[in-house]
């Protein structure tokens, strides 16, 4: 009797199929029998970060610290323990638990108004200081100078105020341990620029130039100046080392909603200027701001803080900052038009009414045709 082709074949695979399965039924009896242990991830010994000292400044979201993995087999869970100070007692301020914003969907900076901004975000609860599941450490802008002791005041960082931690890195193929990081933080900086303000203390810098003369201090320069000439000289201003014709003062005002930003203008003699001089600012567009109130004296918005919301690239930002711009022309000799223009690039970290004043305190800017 012949035995077909198609048959012959349909019984080799059979065969194969049934070895297969008697193999695979040997190997886990085997395992069964010899109580082999299951396969473990790769944990190297080697792991290791880009840094282990860490200087982040209270009342603002910092990450920090980048972890070599070293191929080691990933999720890898991160731990901070034996949380201590440089003379061995234990602290726990770091953990304390306290509400900070997540963003439920992306802020893009078409959103029209502060209602639209705040449905992208929610309040979650988080400790001050953490570590995340990708072994970045991340400060919380939810950290104040009243729960976190900051850096000494007279810049003396001694050993017993000094926080140190380890952290336990873990997978199936076991647990490593990185040890003595350090986290030294500043007082919060409620701004940024911070060069009015010593980051030590918070009070009043001293002139970089002139450090010992109490009647000079340090100031917020504009970010750039351009075709601004002065009313009685005609010469361009400038700022910078020697000459401080236009300076920055970031403050608080009083009487505001909580959550205000204002622009205000000075004059040599400290007196306001009408913002109606700078003819040619798009006051609609300088800022993220909602219902603009324009008086003689300053311009004014509600804004949602910290300023810029985010990274994320928008019309108001120069790079991880917010940005203002403003610009006026007059005509020069020969009826040329001449445009002038200043502006500053900042960050207002700490919600309230905050006013941003320019101040041209040598001379008055030239607003007259010539």
């Amino acid at each position: 009797m012949k035995i077909s082709r198609s048959y012959r074949t349909i019984c080799s695979g059979t065969y194969r199929l049934g070895l297969l399965a008697l193999l695979c039924m040997g190997l886990n009896g085997c395992k069964k029998i010899y109580n082999l242990p299951d396969e473990k991830d790769f944990l190297s010994v080697n792991l290791t970060y880009d840094g282990k000292s860490f200087y982040p400044v209270l009342g603002r979201t910092s990450r920090m610290g980048t972890v070599n993995t070293d191929h080691s087999t990933t999720p890898l869970h991160f731990e901070i323990v034996n949380p201590r100070y440089g003379d061995g007692r234990p602290y726990t301020d770091l953990f304390q638990v306290k509400p900070v914003y997540e963003w439920i969907s992306r802020y893009d900076g078409t959103e029209k108004n502060l209602e639209e901004i705040e449905a992208k975000r929610k309040l979650v609860n988080r400790p001050l200081f953490e570590v995340d599941s990708t072994g970045t450490f991340i400060l919380w802008n939810s950290s104040t100078n009243e729960l976190i002791e900051p850096r000494s005041k007279d810049s003396v960082d001694l050993v017993q105020n000094i926080r140190y931690f380890d952290l336990k890195i873990s997978n199936s193929g076991g647990s490593t341990i990185v040890k003595d990081f350090m986290i030294l933080p500043w007082r919060v900086q409620d701004y940024d620029p911070y060069s009015d303000k010593n980051p030590y203390d918070g009070e009043i810098a001293p002139d970089p130039k002139d450090p010992k003369n109490p009647n000079k201090k340090s100031y917020i320069w504009p970010s750039y100046m351009a075709n601004v000439n002065g009313e009685t000289s005609n010469r361009p201003l400038q700022t910078n080392d020697d000459f401080k014709d236009l300076v920055i003062y970031i403050r608080r005002f009083t009487g505001g909603n909580g959550h205000n930003l204002r622009f205000v203008f000075l004059d040599k003699d400290g007196k306001t200027m009408n913002p109606d001089n700078f003819n040619e600012t798009k006051w609609n567009e300088i800022v993220h701001g909602f219902n603009m109130k324009k008086t003689a004296d300053y311009v004014q918005y509600d804004v949602a803080y910290p300023i810029p919301l985010t990274s994320y690239p928008t019309k108001y930002l120069n790079g991880n900052m917010a940005k203002v711009d403003f610009s006026y022309s007059r005509k020069g000799f020969g009826g040329d038009l001449i445009t002038a223009s200043f502006g500053l690039n900042f960050r207002i970290f700490t919600k309230g009414d905050w006013e941003i004043v320019f101040h041209f305190q040598r001379e008055n800017p030239r607003f007259e045709n010539e």
